[in-house]
């Protein structure tokens, strides 16, 4: 009977143990899937504040810039075009004075231009700041963008009669002056390339001794009003010489008057309106000068070396200088004929190496320009290469 009584001690034993399996895979799942947490809030929607914004007045206008976010402050992917609130105050702590709504499309490069009204456009220059506010559909906000701070009032009158012409030196910049002005007022002249800018490999093939860098497609030059300010060369108060161009390409070329105002410890410029565009191919028709200082020293061949004259003059300044030509003429002979290279010489210096001893040699040399302009000679100089 013993056998009979372990096999039901056995299946006593057997439910017991499938509970404890049971819990265990129970107590696993709960283990690895994690207790579900609290329900968290729904997102407000707002979208994060501007921190980019820029305003730049010119005559009556104000032109604001500024890129939209893409998320939201629970950084939350925006979708569809967001409600811009443009705000105009007249103090930092001054809530947002509506001057504007708008609505962009998240992440765009936004802009919009202003005229000031007429009350802001007129009176002593005094400070106004601009803030872009963006809401969600409920006209909540996460806060102002940084503000950008411009002047009100009466902006500089506007450029007249601007003329440009081709000098040595660069372009030649002539506008009226104010009547009866009060305070001389700075100029800023706006310069654009408007001439495809040349390639890499033509820049290499030119003549020039050193290559020319890229120029920069746009460029901005002023006229201090101050008699004591660094200007350019050939500046006065209405006019400018722009050194800075290269010659064979176009320009174009607008003005405006420009005056600096302190506000609370801030230097802010106050901008009168651009004047009209003003073309100017920089054509040049003047030859490079006449090279300066040319020398001629000859010396005797020795241990089967054959006789020179090695020439030297002072390097010339003119940004587009190609290089030299060298002119030679015997003492029994008025014709003067060109002995360098077909190419222009690079350097400074030059050796006569065509000379025979005995000989009295007179020599002038001229500067070539990259357009092929060729100067005027310059003095003469000579020597004798000494005889056998």
């Amino acid at each position: 009977m013993q056998p009979v009584r372990n096999l039901r001690a056995r299946r006593r034993r057997a439910p017991l143990f499938g509970e404890f399996i049971a819990s265990f895979v129970a107590a696993s799942a709960l283990a690895g899937c994690g207790m579900p947490g609290a329900p968290l809030p729904p997102s407000l929607n707002l979208p994060l504040p501007v921190n980019d914004f820029s305003a730049v007045r010119t005559g009556d206008q104000v032109a604001l810039a500024w890129t939209m976010p893409k998320k939201t402050t629970d950084k939350v992917l925006l979708t569809g075009n967001i409600a811009v609130r443009v705000c105009r105050n007249q103090t930092s702590a001054a809530p947002c004075n509506v001057a504007a709504t708008l609505e962009f499309a998240p992440g765009a490069a936004a802009a919009f231009t202003e005229a000031l009204p007429p009350a802001l456009a007129a009176g002593p220059p005094r400070a106004l700041i601009y803030f872009v506010e963006l809401v969600n559909r409920k006209s909540r906000s996460a806060g102002l963008s940084n503000g950008a701070e411009v002047l009100a009032g009466e902006a500089p009158p506007a450029i007249e009669n601007l003329t440009a012409e081709m000098s040595k030196d660069g372009v030649l910049l002539h506008w009226a002056p104010t009547p009866a002005e009060s305070s001389p007022l700075s100029i800023r002249l706006l310069r654009r390339l408007l001439s495809t800018p040349a390639k890499k490999s033509d820049q290499k093939s030119g003549q020039g001794p050193l290559a020319q860098p890229a120029e920069p497609l746009e460029q901005t030059l002023i006229v201090e009003s101050s008699p004591h300010s660094d200007r350019a060369p050939g500046a006065s108060l209405n006019t400018c010489i722009d050194t800075g161009i290269r010659f064979g390409e176009t320009y174009e070329y607008r003005a405006q008057r420009l005056a600096r105002v302190t506000i609370g410890g801030s230097t802010l410029e106050l901008a009168g309106p651009l004047s009209p565009p003003l073309r100017i191919n920089a054509i040049n028709v003047f030859p490079p000068g006449a090279p300066q200082g040319l020398a001629a020293v000859a010396t005797a061949g020795e241990n089967g070396s054959a006789s020179a004259i090695d020439l030297s003059w002072l390097p010339g300044t003119e940004a587009n200088l190609a290089g030299y030509i060298v002119y030679r003429r015997d003492s029994t002979d008025s014709t003067w004929q060109r002995i360098s290279p077909a190419q222009p010489v690079v350097g400074p210096g030059y050796r006569d190496a065509t000379v025979q001893p005995g000989h009295t040699y007179a020599y002038s040399v001229t500067a070539i320009d990259q357009q092929g302009l060729e100067s005027a000679r310059s003095a003469e100089a000579s020597d004798t290469v000494p005889g056998p």
